[in-house]
């Protein structure tokens, strides 16, 4: 059986313990607990070489996903956000096949056309991800975007971020249903309201879990997915080879023979 490819995103790690110890010392982490991929956090990054992690990564036997806090549309303008070209070179510096965005402020009057220019050339695929904010964590939005994607046969995917949707009072549920053809990296978080009323993102429950198998089969089969919550322990390693499991039996269920 082909089990999906799994990812980790270094922010699960802590942003303390990551820019203490840099994003290359999970390098190996990763590839121990049985990730295939790499999830590096721009925002993160301190005084890592790309091209170095780029080997290791290789050489460990994963891949890498790249993920920029930068919105492909900005407001007031319709062409793509002029830092997306730095942001595509520098993934593909880091060895990623993927680059993660966020969709931004789209409107009906954005320039498809000047996207597929910026993107066509670039080895790296784009993946267009919902995030918290009103504008850019809302269904509706990336219905049209990629409505607009499919009209003009461009090779974007989207990141479905299963916690974000709880930011704006969103169905995680509909938002598999009405977008889940387009999606090819999915963020798996759970999220909680603390005390003071803020969401914050914390590991699956069962029931998580349980909602996640749900959600995935509105996808294709064996679409590559990320743990995106907090990884915090004493045996980081023992802690992420538990996850990567976990997120690795979700939609396997599909694929076994019934039992008589």
């Amino acid at each position: 059986m082909n089990k999906p490819a799994i990812s980790i995103s270094l922010s699960s790690y802590g942003a303390d313990l990551v820019r203490q110890r840099g994003q290359g010392s999970f390098i190996e982490t990763l590839a121990l607990a049985g990730a295939n991929r790499i999830e590096w956090r721009e925002e993160l990054l301190t005084n890592e070489v790309a091209e170095q992690l780029a080997a290791a990564t290789h050489e460990a036997g994963l891949q890498s996903i790249y993920s920029s806090p930068i919105e492909l549309w900005l407001a007031g303008q319709a062409r793509p956000n002029p830092e997306l070209v730095t942001a595509l070179q520098r993934a593909q510096a880091f060895g990623a096949k993927w680059l993660k965005v966020s969709l931004g402020f789209f409107t009906d009057n954005n320039d498809l056309q000047a996207l597929d220019h910026l993107i066509k050339h670039s080895p790296v695929q784009l993946l267009v991800e919902n995030d918290q904010t009103l504008h850019g964590g809302r269904i509706e939005p990336f219905q049209r975007f990629f409505a607009a994607v499919e009209q003009h046969d461009l090779p974007i995917k989207m990141t479905f971020d299963i916690g974000n949707w709880q930011w704006q009072d969103q169905s995680a549920t509909s938002a598999a249903r009405l977008l889940g053809r387009h999606v090819g990296y999915v963020h798996c978080k759970a999220v909680a309201r603390r005390a003071d009323g803020k969401l914050v993102a914390v590991p699956p429950a069962v029931s998580d879990l349980h909602l996640w198998e749900q959600l995935l089969r509105h996808m294709a089969q064996g679409v590559m997915r990320a743990a995106e919550y907090p990884l915090q322990g004493d045996d980081l390693l023992q802690l992420t080879r538990e996850h990567v499991a976990a997120l690795a039996r979700l939609g396997q269920s599909r694929l076994e023979p019934a039992h008589v």
